[in-house]
């Protein structure tokens, strides 16, 4: 019965002059792992506001508001960390693969739910005709440079492409001429691009 004692005894002698196996949190910041899956951020450079990171989320932790009725019309992406379940669908399904990224900031804890919305804008096309949300200028501008060539086949992608030169105005306003072969070179939705084709073609 002796032996035990002794071993515990110097058990706690050693742990007495041994350092702490715990961190010294939150006292001082826990370093998470090169994997670690915290805190998304959106990149203002990267991201073309194309809206694939909410479609994928399990969660619904990332909303899309489109102000059409504003002079600008605009897209906001939010996304909500106190909702979020950190799964990281929105980082590997990104359409850039680099417009939104999980950081490794875990310590989100918060009295305050409204400091865990992160959120972004990005300026959208509306069709000239009808006015429905075609998609942002960002996200039109990189299909057309991922596209090259073949952009001349659409021709909203080719005035997307040639803005830049300022011989195309691509306004989103809304056009009161009715639709007709004058139409053909404007933004315009599927479904009033279709009425275009087939009043030029058939008449």
């Amino acid at each position: 019965m002796k032996k035990p004692k002794l071993r515990e005894l110097r058990e706690a002698i050693k742990s007495l002059f041994s350092p702490a196996y715990t961190t010294r949190f939150p006292a001082e910041p826990a370093p998470a792992p090169p994997a670690y899956r915290g805190k998304g951020r959106f990149d203002e450079e990267h991201c073309i506001g194309c809206g694939a990171c909410a479609q994928v989320c399990p969660a619904d932790a990332i909303e899309i508001i489109d102000d059409t009725d504003s002079l600008t019309p605009t897209r906001t992406l939010i996304r909500h960390d106190d909702i979020c379940i950190f799964c990281g669908q929105c980082q590997a399904l990104c359409t850039t693969e680099k417009g939104i990224e999980c950081t490794p900031e875990w310590d989100l804890a918060t009295l305050d739910c409204s400091t865990c919305a992160v959120s972004i804008k990005k300026e959208l096309f509306v069709c000239n005709l009808c006015g429905a949300v075609i998609t942002t200028k960002d996200h039109l501008r990189w299909l057309a440079e991922r596209l090259g060539a073949k952009r001349y086949t659409n021709p909203t992608l080719i005035m997307v492409a040639e803005e830049k030169l300022g011989l195309i105005s691509t306004d989103s306003g809304i056009s009161d001429q009715p639709t007709d072969r004058g139409n053909t070179m404007q933004v315009l939705c599927p479904h009033c691009r279709r009425h275009v084709l087939l009043r030029e073609v058939w008449g």
